[in-house]
Order: C-alpha cells, then sequence, then structure tokens
C-alpha cells in the first residue's frame, strides 16, 4: 500500500502503524506543541499519552502509534491545536 507523508509517497509495509512509518523514514518528531511549539513524536507508543497526533486525511488528533494506515491516506504533520477541515 502507498501514503503520503507531507506530501512524500511512502510505500507500507503490512501491520505497520503510521509511527512505525514516519519512525522507518527518519522521522523522530512530527508535532509541535500548542505553547512553544516543541517537537513531538512517539513517548509511549501505546495510545496514552498523545504525544505522536498527525493529520490524517484531514482531521487532526490522530494517534500515529495506534492508527494502521490505509491505501491512498494522506498523512500530515500537526502544528499545535488543529480543527477538522
Amino acid at each position: 500500500m502507498r501514503i503520503t507523508v507531507d506530501g512524500e509517497p511512502h510505500d507500507v509495509p503490512p501491520g505497520r502503524t503510521i509511527a512505525g512509518v514516519l519512525i522507518a523514514s527518519g522521522r523522530s518528531s512530527w508535532r509541535t506543541t500548542r505553547a512553544g511549539e516543541r517537537p513531538r513524536g512517539v513517548f509511549c507508543g501505546i495510545g496514552v499519552c498523545f504525544d505522536c497526533l498527525v493529520v490524517v486525511n484531514g482531521v487532526p488528533d490522530v494517534r500515529a502509534c495506534q492508527r494502521y494506515p490505509e491505501d491512498g491516506d494522506a498523512v500530515r504533520t500537526q502544528h499545535g491545536a488543529e480543527l477538522p477541515t
């Protein structure tokens, strides 16, 4: 399957979460905080901390460590608090 991350195409093997795709591509952060725009990525990896939020197909606040991508998904870096588009 193929997804895009910030417009860049990525081939995704079955069973890999979005966080796994991002880590495999060399990223360690893909979100910034509302206050101070500090970088965030995977912290707990089990969906508890909400540090790994991304925007998937225009829907913000998706936990990358819990979401398995679907073919054609458009994943985007999230900057602070975002509203759905």
